[in-house]
């Protein structure tokens, strides 16, 4: 295997494959990304078994062949270089040689045979989405993932098709994000799949520009993510999600409407003082007036009134201001309507101008 390539064009295929690779590993090899060069095509691969991501960039000239170096290593040497720089690589023997100008550096590599590739399965079906489209539905809900929770499930993102729509939804047991868009998709039966929370966060950064049109093949097992010049590969999590009907609160009759970025701004200024371990902050609902409390352990207070358009008998109830602030982030309008019940019932939370997306925060006893 020997090749040349500039800096620019392998860093970012480079950065993002790495990206994928863990740093506590089982497998000697899963420290490693594969590099392999086929027909003037270098392809670079890392996995942790769960996810897969392949990125190609063309080469003009070299040897075919293919290997795997340490990538962190490799991507740190690439990092440190100038962007002019051309990078000279070649195969000897157990050893991956990488000159540039001066500098020259020998790094240890392991058989491309040992690294694990993805499996090929026939894909279920394939839906052609636009990469900004794709990257909006995953903006707007993945903050509601859980984390390292024992229901496993919610340690992702589902991913629901039926004939007429694409919808994701998220959420950690205390909040709800979910966001649908209409679309033909071509299939008769609906189905639901579950990305796990590490294959959401890579696809965000891998469709950072937005711009490309993105392919997504679902199958039984993977859903796999084509660009133009990436592949991404992802298990499924083995699971049944819950029924996130349930939880969409109905028959709210106080309906609040409001400037989301007043909103968002009192509600974040109010956190500075809430206990910090539970972030807590009291509202009071009346006539033309939304009143935020926050109280700590220490007796500090922090008190905003922001007019609001409500107009109903006086509501109190608590909430998790973090879990406020993440939705009024993640809304993409002006105006957001909140509509409410009781002091024990769920919030449901949407732009006025689009109802796409909808969010749900449970409620606090404070």
């Amino acid at each position: 295997m020997q090749f040349s390539i500039s800096r620019e064009a392998i860093i970012k295929p480079l950065q993002l494959a790495a990206g994928v690779v863990e740093r506590r590993h089982t497998l000697p090899v899963l420290a490693n990304v594969l590099l392999t060069l086929k027909d003037g095509e270098l392809s670079i691969t890392g996995t942790d078994l769960e996810v897969e991501l392949v990125g190609k960039v063309a080469v003009d000239s070299g040897q075919d062949g293919e290997i795997t170096v340490p990538a962190r290593k490799l991507m740190d040497i690439c990092k440190s270089l100038s962007d002019e720089a051309i990078l000279e690589f070649r195969q000897e023997e157990n050893k991956l040689t990488l000159k540039t100008g001066r500098s020259r550096f020998s790094l240890a590599t392991l058989p491309a045979s040992d690294f694990p590739n993805a499996e090929d399965e026939p894909g279920t079906f394939e839906l052609n989405l636009k990469g900004n489209q794709l990257k909006a539905m995953l903006d707007s809900t993945a903050f509601a993932m859980a984390q390292q929770d024992v229901r496993y499930y919610l340690n992702g993102m589902l991913f629901e098709v039926t004939d007429s729509h694409l919808r994701v939804v998220a959420t950690d047991g205390h909040r709800l994000a979910m966001r649908t868009e209409a679309m033909e998709t071509g299939i008769s039966e609906g189905m639901q799949l579950i990305l796990p929370r590490k294959a959401i966060m890579e696809l965000g950064r891998l469709l950072s520009d937005g711009t490309s049109d993105v392919s997504v093949a679902f199958g039984s097992n993977h859903v796999r993510v084509r660009l133009d010049e990436f592949m991404f590969t992802t298990k499924l999590v083995d699971g049944k999600f819950p029924d996130y009907t349930r939880v969409l609160p109905r028959g709210g009759d106080k309906l609040v409407t409001g400037d989301r970025n007043v909103l968002r701004q009192a509600f974040n200024r109010a956190s500075i003082l809430s206990n910090e371990k539970y972030r807590g902050v009291h509202l009071t609902l009346k006539e033309e007036e939304l009143r935020i409390l926050a109280t700590n352990p220490e007796q500090e207070e922090a008190e905003e009134v922001v007019p609001v358009d409500y107009h109903g008998e006086q509501l109190e109830i608590g909430f998790n201001v973090a879990y406020l602030v993440d939705v009024l982030n993640a809304l993409d309008s002006e105006q957001v309507r909140i509509t409410l019940a009781d002091s024990n019932s769920s919030a449901l939370l949407e732009a006025v101008s689009e109802a796409d997306a909808v969010y749900v925060v449970m409620p606090m006893r404070l």
